[in-house]
């Protein structure tokens, strides 16, 4: 990586021509496994490695069982459409084996780490026998990672880890002078839809990001319920990124005139260009009313909802 390349400076057929060029040349006669999560970042460079490879590539979406509903089947959809075949590996029960019992946040992130790259993708790369991982790293997860603000599930080397010693391949990152913006530029260029690009950034660890304490099952399917009513109600709205949170505490809620204890779901809305800042949305009262009468009504156990108001920092987007 030679520094960092703005929006504003990027020249996206260049960039392409560049990447496409250095990927073939790592790679060279052999193959690349390529993990698509569906995300800007990730798609970005699948379309590079497709454009650098063609079926020499192997695109692989793993089912961590910390997916919105419905995601293998949309992102696979999106991607035949392009061309490019996607591999569903549903790997739910290990993940969430993982995380059993785990609740500190940092311990939960390298619990996702560990089992996707050493046990699903150490086992999808030796079955394949490929070399070579590329991935969508950008200088944002760099940034926070080294900063010590929050460690990125997708960042080795800038710590001192080496991934053909830890794992066995070795991992290509293309995009890692591209932050959010730079990404979505590049994403236009090559020709992505403007539904998948444009898309609301999602978390590597998924759904297990979004859940303060323990990640189980029915936790899981909680805030993913809750993401789907959220995703549905601010659809139209001009925004960086929102998300649902649950809470670990059960909260004092009422049903049928009656005290009931049930879960508490934080919403987050932001503003944002790079992901380095951000400041919460100036949603409606009307809008955010709706929020939480929906999501009472849609989500079993639910019985509070509240809107982050504070900017990042101090705060952060994602919750864990």
């Amino acid at each position: 990586m030679t520094g960092e390349i703005t929006a504003q400076a990027l020249v996206p057929e260049d960039f392409i021509a560049e990447k496409v060029g250095e990927i073939r040349a790592t790679v060279g006669d052999g193959w690349a496994i390529n993990a698509l999560s569906g995300g800007v970042d990730s798609s970005v460079v699948t379309m590079l490695g497709h454009l650098a490879l063609g079926e020499r590539l192997r695109t692989i979406f793993v089912e961590t069982g910390l997916m919105r509903a419905g995601e293998a089947e949309e992102v696979v959809g999106f991607f035949h459409d392009l061309g490019v075949k996607v591999e569903v590996v549903d790997a739910g029960e290990e993940f969430l084996a993982a995380l059993a019992g785990i609740t500190d946040p940092e311990a939960k992130r390298e619990a996702v780490t560990q089992t996707f790259y050493s046990s699903v993708f150490g086992r999808l790369v030796r079955e394949s026998g490929a070399k070579h991982l590329l991935q969508g790293t950008i200088l944002t997860d760099i940034d926070e990672t080294v900063a010590g603000i929050k460690r990125q599930h997708n960042v080795f080397e800038q710590l001192g880890i080496d991934p053909e010693e830890a794992f066995g391949y070795r991992i290509l990152e293309p995009l890692l002078q591209l932050r959010k913006e730079g990404v979505r530029k590049l994403g236009k260029a090559l020709g992505l839809p403007d539904g998948l690009f444009a898309r609301i950034p999602f978390p590597g660890p998924g759904l297990a990001a979004r859940v303060i304490g323990e990640v189980t099952p029915e936790r899981v399917d909680t805030v993913r319920r809750a993401t789907q009513v959220l995703e549905r109600l601010l659809a139209d709205v001009d925004a960086f990124q929102y998300l649902a949170v649950l809470h670990e505490d059960r909260v004092t809620g009422m049903s049928r005139g009656r005290r009931d204890f049930g879960q508490q779901i934080e919403v987050r809305c932001w503003d944002s260009v790079d992901a380095r800042t951000a400041s919460p949305t100036r949603l409606s009262f009307d809008l955010l009313e709706q929020l939480a009468r929906e999501m009472v009504q849609e989500v079993p156990g639910v019985v509070s909802v509240t809107y982050n108001i504070t900017t990042k920092p101090p705060s952060t987007i994602e919750a864990v």
